[in-house]
């Protein structure tokens, strides 16, 4: 199983804190906004999904999606985030920063659930263990994990002197870019190239 089909497995899980904490009535219809730059029919999406059936949470029976939250790009967060808000969602499942800065602003009663780097950090919780307010949610702590992979890169490429970094800028944020590329300078006295790029744009990327 992939990282990210592995956290999304997470995401389910955790979802059962605005969900599974009320009894589930037989006749209710639960209604969940996802907000991510992922697709529907995407692998991590399609992991979710598995999930939320897993614990009980089935479209079409008793989970309904609010529109408008798949494929979601920061450049929509103005119109859709308000949006999202006014067609009352049960829970919203946020993935990235930007966006989930702007719903934690927007609302202080609707249950957030946010994937990030650090939730702490990005100020969404005031603790692991105590996040308080309207947001729980999970911390990737990917920063740590991409120097292990840079440095399996480079041992298996050691002449590199330049390293490419693609990253989805409805996600990554530039911290994330920026101790990426300290971690490789340090480490390996090589260069990491960080070019935040949204999906749309990667296929030309390599062209620059």
């Amino acid at each position: 199983m992939r990282r990210r089909d592995l956290i999304s497995l997470f995401g389910g899980a955790t979802l059962a804190w605005p969900l599974g904490a009320r009894a589930q009535e037989p006749s209710r219809v639960y209604r969940l906004a996802i907000v991510t730059s992922a697709g529907r029919d995407e692998p991590a999406t399609l992991a979710f999904l598995d999930e939320l059936r897993a614990q009980g949470f089935v479209e079409g029976k008793n989970l309904e999606f609010v529109s408008g939250g798949f494929r979601f790009s920061n450049e929509q967060a103005a119109a859709m985030v308000p949006a999202i808000i006014s067609a009352a969602p049960d829970a919203i499942v946020i993935a990235g920063d930007f966006i989930a800065e702007k719903f934690q602003k927007a609302t202080k009663s609707t249950p957030l659930v946010v994937m990030t780097e650090d939730m702490v950090a990005a100020g969404f919780a005031a603790s692991l263990s105590k996040p308080g307010g309207n947001i729980t949610g999970i911390s990737l702590m990917s920063p740590d994990l991409d120097g292990k992979r840079q440095d399996i890169l480079i041992e298996a490429v050691p002449a590199a002197r330049r390293i490419a970094v693609l990253a989805d800028s409805n996600v990554a944020t530039l911290g994330h870019l920026r101790a990426l590329e300290t971690s490789t300078r340090s480490a390996h006295g090589k260069r990491a190239v960080g070019r935040s790029c949204c999906k749309r744009q990667r296929g030309s990327a390599g062209h620059e």
